[in-house]
C-alpha cells in the first residue's frame, strides 16, 4: 500500500497528482527547484525538498538528488508526472531498486517504446502499419520528413524538412533542443503526412495481463507541433476507431504494460492508420478522457502500481464529449515566443473543478495570482476542459470561458485558442495537423484594432477615477473639471509592439463625458492640429466609471469594462475582447539610445551559437544566432541586409529581455 507518494515533477501535474492523493488519503511530498520555491504545487504537497538550482539538469532531472529526496522525507512511491524522468527507463529502475513503489510500466517496457526505432520494428512484425523512417540523413530518400526527438515527445526537437538543402541543419537543431528537454539528443527521421490527423488511444494495463483501451483523443490541432488544443471521443467512423483499439492494445501486450500510456496514430487522409510511437506515461491530454469516461486515471495508477487489478477490463462507452485547450505564456506579437513575467491576476469564470471530474468546466492549472511564470521551464499555464452532452456545447463553453478570463500580466496564446473554438473549420471537424497553417485568420487578437481607442478610454476614466476616489479634497469634482473648459485631460499609454496611443477626454460638471478623442495608430486622418476629437471615433457616453469597472454606451450599446492596475500596467476586459496598456507617466525621464540596427533578445535566455562576425556581410533573413529559453531554441535573424558591427554577446552568454544581441548596419560601406 502507498503511504506517502513523491511526484518528480512540476506544475499542474504535480497538482493534479496530489489532489488525487488528498481524495485516498495518502500523504505527499513536491521536489522543487529554487525558482520554483514559491510554486503553488510547492504550497499543496504535504512535505517539500529543495533541489538547489534552476535548469532542469540541476533539478527535475538528476536522479540522486530525487532519491535522496525521497529517502530524506520518507516517501513510499515516486510517480514521474510527464516529461522530465517520466520515460526514463534508468529513473525507472533505480526507484526500484531503492525498495520504492515505481507509479508507472516497468522500466523494460520504458527502454522497449523509449527507443522509438527498436519500437517500431517490434511493433511492425506484429502487424501495426508503419512509416518509412531512417536513423542516417544519407539514407533518407523521399520529402517532406519529420525529424523527431527519439527519447521524448512534446513537439520538442521536431522540425519538418522539405528538400535535401535543409536536413542536416535540421537534425542538428534537432539534436540540441532534444538534450536540453530530455538530456538525450537521439533524433531519427520519419515520411511527414500532409493534412494528417494525430489520433491516439488511452491503454490501461495492470500486473493481471489485463490492457484496456479507454477510447480515441484528437490533438490534431498543433502549433509547433505541440498539441493546443485535444478532444474526446475523436470523431471518427467506428471502424477506424475498431482499427485503433486493437492496434493499441496489441501495443501495450506486446511489451506487458502496466499502469498508463498512450499509443500515438497518424491518420492520413485515406483513412490509412499509422503508428507514430507510445509514450509510457500519464499525457497531458488526459483530463478528456477522465471526463468523458468518469474514470480517475491517477487513481488507477496508484491502485495497479500497488498490484490491484484494473476495475474496467473493456472500452467503456463515452459519455457526452470533453475538450481541452492548453493556456501558454507566449506572446502574439512575437510569433508566440514564450513569455515570461509575473500572472498579476489569473482567473477563469464558471470552473466547476480543479483537477476532478466536472459537468461543465474543469481547471488544471499550474499557476494563481502572483505566479512567476518562470525562463527555466515550458510555457504552459494551465489545462482548461469543458464536458458537455455534445462537442458543439463543449465547443461554445469552452470559447466562452476563455473570452472572459482575466489573464494579466504574461502574455497568452488565449485569443488563438478561441478563434480556433468557434471556427467553421473546427466545428465541422475539418482537422488536421497543419490546421493552424491553412487557416491564418485565427491568430488574429479577439479584440479588433479599431475597438482599442475605446478600451483606451476605459483606462483612462478608470484611471481618473482612481486618482478622485484617492483625492484628500473635493473628491465629488470630476477629474480635471474646470468651471470654464480649456484643455481636455491626457492620458497616454503604449500598446503592442510600442506603439503609442493618447487618449483625450473632458468631463463635465456632472461628471458625464463632454467630448473625447485620441492620437495614435490606426487612424484614417490624423487629428487636426489643436484638436481633440477625431470624428472617426464612435459616439460615446459615461455611464458610470469606478476604479474597476467602467460602463460606456458605444454608439447606442451599453458596454462594461472590467480594468486591473498593476503599477504602470494597465488591464482592460471588456465584450469583445482584452487590452493590455502600458501608461506613460506625464513627464517622461530621457533614456539613451539604442543604435539603429540593434537586435534586442525577446526574453531572458543564453545565446548557444553564433553563427556570424563582426563586420560580416549579410542579407535580410540571414540567421545570425540561436536564443535557448524555455527549452525552445529562437533564432535571431537579421531585419535587413546590411554589416554585422556588434555582437556583445558570445556562445554560452546568458541575457536578459530587452538585452542587445548584435547590431546590424544597413548604412555601412562593405569596401
Amino acid at each position: 500500500m502507498i503511504n506517502k507518494l513523491l511526484v518528480a515533477n512540476r506544475g499542474e501535474i504535480a497538482r493534479r497528482v496530489f489532489a488525487t492523493c488528498r481524495a485516498l488519503g495518502v500523504a505527499t511530498v513536491a521536489v522543487h527547484s529554487d525558482a520554483d520555491a514559491d510554486a503553488p504545487f510547492v504550497a499543496d504537497a504535504d512535505q517539500a525538498v529543495r533541489l538547489p538550482g534552476n535548469t532542469p539538469a540541476e533539478t527535475y532531472l538528476r536522479i540522486d538528488a530525487i532519491l535522496d529526496a525521497a529517502r530524506r522525507s520518507g516517501a513510499d512511491a515516486v510517480h514521474p508526472g510527464y516529461g522530465f524522468l517520466a520515460e526514463n527507463a534508468e529513473f525507472a529502475a533505480a526507484v526500484t531498486d531503492a525498495g520504492l513503489t515505481w507509479v508507472g510500466p516497468s522500466a523494460k517496457a520504458i527502454a522497449a517504446m523509449g527507443d522509438k526505432m527498436a519500437a517500431k520494428a517490434m511493433l511492425a512484425d506484429a502487424g501495426v502499419p508503419m512509416l518509412p523512417t531512417w536513423t542516417d540523413p544519407a539514407e533518407v530518400t523521399a520529402f517532406p520528413v519529420l525529424v523527431k526527438a527519439a527519447a521524448g515527445g512534446g513537439g520538442r526537437g521536431m522540425r519538418i524538412v522539405r528538400d535535401a538543402a535543409g536536413l542536416a541543419e535540421a537534425v542538428a537543431g534537432a539534436r540540441r533542443e532534444a538534450a536540453a528537454a530530455f538530456g538525450d539528443g537521439t533524433v531519427f527521421i520519419e515520411r511527414y503526412v500532409e493534412r494528417g490527423r494525430h489520433v491516439e488511444v488511452q491503454i490501461f494495463g495492470d500486473t493481471h495481463g489485463t490492457v484496456v483501451a479507454l477510447g480515441v483523443r484528437d490533438c490534431s490541432i498543433q502549433r509547433r507541433h505541440q498539441k493546443i488544443v485535444e478532444e474526446a471521443p475523436g470523431v471518427l467512423p467506428d471502424d477506424v476507431r475498431a482499427e485503433l483499439h486493437e492496434a493499441a492494445v496489441a501495443a501495450g501486450r506486446a511489451v506487458d504494460y502496466v499502469g498508463a500510456g498512450t499509443v500515438e496514430f497518424l491518420l492520413a487522409p485515406d483513412g490509412q492508420v499509422h503508428f507514430l510511437e507510445m509514450n509510457t506515461r500519464l499525457q497531458v491530454e488526459h483530463p478528456v478522457t477522465e471526463l468523458t469516461t468518469g474514470l480517475d486515471l491517477v487513481r488507477l495508477q496508484l491502485l495497479v502500481a500497488e498490484g490491484e487489478p484494473l476495475p474496467v477490463t473493456t472500452t467503456p462507452p463515452a459519455d457526452g464529449h470533453a475538450i481541452e485547450v492548453r493556456l501558454c505564456a507566449e506572446d502574439p506579437a512575437q510569433g508566440f515566443r514564450p513569455a515570461t513575467g509575473t500572472l498579476h491576476r489569473f482567473a477563469i469564470p464558471g470552473v466547476a473543478a480543479e483537477f476532478g471530474p466536472a459537468r461543465g468546466l474543469r481547471l488544471d492549472s499550474g499557476v494563481v495570482d502572483g505566479s512567476t511564470v518562470s525562463v527555466h521551464y515550458d510555457s504552459m499555464l494551465a489545462k482548461l476542459v469543458a464536458w458537455a452532452p455534445t462537442r458543439t456545447e463543449a465547443a461554445r463553453a469552452l470559447a466562452g470561458a476563455l473570452a472572459r478570463a482575466e489573464l494579466h500580466g504574461v502574455a497568452t496564446n488565449r485569443d488563438l485558442l478561441v478563434r480556433v473554438l468557434r471556427s467553421a473549420e473546427f466545428t465541422a471537424v475539418d482537422l488536421d495537423t497543419g490546421f493552424l497553417d491553412r487557416h491564418p485568420e485565427v491568430f488574429a487578437p479577439l479584440l479588433p484594432a479599431e475597438q482599442l481607442p475605446v478600451a483606451a478610454l476605459a483606462a483612462a476614466l478608470s484611471g481618473a477615477a482612481e486618482r478622485r476616489a484617492a483625492a484628500p479634497v473635493l473628491a465629488g469634482l470630476p477629474s480635471g473639471w474646470r468651471n470654464v473648459p480649456s484643455f481636455p485631460q491626457v492620458t497616454r499609454f503604449t500598446v503592442g509592439d510600442g506603439e503609442e496611443i493618447e487618449v483625450h477626454y473632458r468631463l463635465d460638471r456632472t461628471g458625464a463625458l463632454a467630448e473625447w478623442g485620441r492620437k495614435g495608430p490606426l487612424l484614417t486622418d490624423p487629428v487636426e492640429e489643436g484638436s481633440s476629437v477625431n470624428t472617426e471615433l464612435p459616439v460615446v457616453e459615461l455611464v458610470t466609471a469606478t476604479p474597476g469597472r467602467v460602463v460606456l454606451d458605444v454608439d447606442g450599446v451599453r458596454r462594461a469594462f472590467r480594468v486591473h492596475r498593476a503599477g504602470s500596467s494597465v488591464f482592460v476586459d471588456g465584450p469583445d475582447g482584452a487590452a493590455s496598456l502600458t501608461e506613460l507617466p506625464r513627464l517622461p525621464l530621457p533614456t539613451a539610445e539604442l543604435a539603429a540596427g540593434s537586435l534586442l533578445a525577446p526574453l531572458p535566455g543564453a545565446v548557444t551559437r553564433v553563427h556570424v562576425e563582426v563586420g560580416q556581410r549579410v542579407a535580410a533573413g540571414d540567421l545570425l544566432l540561436t536564443l535557448e529559453a524555455m527549452k525552445l531554441e529562437h533564432p535571431v535573424l537579421a531585419p535587413a541586409d546590411g554589416v554585422v558591427t556588434e555582437l556583445p554577446v558570445p556562445a554560452g552568454g546568458q541575457v536578459e529581455t530587452g538585452a542587445v544581441l548584435a547590431v546590424v548596419d544597413p548604412e555601412e560601406d562593405p569596401q
